[in-house]
């Protein structure tokens, strides 16, 4: 996973709202909603209609998350 996005949950939970009220808010589909709770990526334009939505940045609502690196073989 390259992006967490626990932020926009506690978001959420800060301004009292819901993801449904959030998915409505930003015009994003019930899809998109779901692969965000799962984790998945998501189209970088959907993060910018979260954040003109919520009113934030994306640092606000997502973490960069590095890969682990496979080891070389010895």
């Amino acid at each position: 996973m390259a992006l967490c996005y626990n932020k926009l949950w506690k978001l959420l939970i800060d301004r009292g709202m819901t993801r449904t009220q959030m998915r409505l808010a930003a015009d994003i589909s019930t899809t998109t909603l779901a692969k965000l709770s799962k984790g998945e990526d998501v189209n970088t334009s959907i993060l910018v209609k979260i954040c003109n939505a919520m009113q934030c940045n994306i640092g606000d609502i997502a973490d960069f998350v590095p890969e682990a690196t496979n080891k070389q073989k010895a």
